[in-house]
């Protein structure tokens, strides 16, 4: 039987495209002619506006719990006196405060007292006046960073005892105000200049959630006895030293070199410093 002949070319193209379609495909990282293809993030994809890339957001991950810092306990009291008691029996009584009046107002000298008390792992009050806050912003925020407290000293370094309740407010109440705004926390203690108070000066500190106080333990630093001379500083301290010590030092060359040799001897006689967040201020 005399059969036509299939043409040779349609045959041939046939079976080239049915070979091409059972192929397996190429890696995705390649192209034809051997160029490498960019292949897309998987955080990226393209937004509505064409060629436009637009970043993806990573699906919501479970956060780690806030780590909250727990509160310091309370193992202080101030009693009359301004001495600090141990509240209970398992706390010791052999325990000093120390706090620096009258600042802020020399870098290097505070950097001397901030150190030293690091040095001993030692916490103070750092009883501050406005308008000395307002010359020393970054001082006062230096303290607050190092982690020492900060305390109410007025604004202006006036005996409130003799001032109007307007006034004494003013000079309270401005300082609280300004030195949140500078480290976001009131300060919860006060000290009146020269020690010199009453009850309208104890009542606007209390209502300002603050812990009147003078002290216990005069370094004498101020005096012009003691000036230049840190060995009289110390021994104005020590002659003076009882447990429970609510001990007044000011921001002075002297007394700063005069702080490590004694917190060395306090610590030589047994005695520990309070950390102004373990006192009870509620009183």
């Amino acid at each position: 039987m005399n059969m036509k002949r299939i043409p040779f070319w349609p045959v041939f193209l046939l079976a080239l495209l049915l070979s091409a379609c059972g192929r397996p495909a190429e890696n995705n990282d390649h192209t034809m002619n051997g160029m490498i293809r960019e292949s897309p993030s998987p955080a990226a994809t393209t937004s509505p506006v064409a060629g436009s890339p637009l970043v993806s957001e990573a699906p919501p991950s479970a956060s780690p719990e806030t780590a909250t810092e727990e509160p310091t306990p309370k193992l202080y009291r101030m009693n009359d006196a301004f001495r600090f008691e141990p509240l209970s029996k398992e706390t010791t009584n052999k325990a000093v405060l120390l706090t620096f009046d009258d600042g802020p107002i020399n870098k290097d000298i505070l950097l001397s007292l901030l150190d030293t008390l690091d040095k001993h792992e030692a916490k103070a009050i750092f009883f501050v006046n406005g308008y000395r806050v307002k010359q020393n912003p970054d001082l006062l925020k230096l303290i607050h960073e190092r982690g020492q407290t900060i305390g109410n000293h007025s604004w202006d370094h006036i005996n409130l005892k003799n001032e109007s309740e307007q006034s004494v407010e003013q000079q309270i109440g401005d300082l609280q105000t300004e030195i949140e705004s500078l480290t976001g926390e009131k300060p919860k203690f006060f000290r009146p200049p020269y020690g010199s108070g009453g009850d309208l000066v104890r009542n606007t500190a209390k209502n300002h959630g603050m812990l009147y106080m003078t002290w216990s333990n005069g370094s004498l630093d101020w005096d012009k006895s003691t000036k230049d001379k840190p060995a009289e500083v110390i021994r104005n301290v020590l002659e003076q030293l009882h447990p429970g010590a609510n001990i007044l030092m000011h921001e002075l060359r002297w007394t700063a070199d005069a702080l490590d040799e004694l917190l060395t001897k306090l610590e030589e006689k047994g005695y520990s410093f309070i950390d102004p967040a373990a006192i009870e201020t509620n009183r």
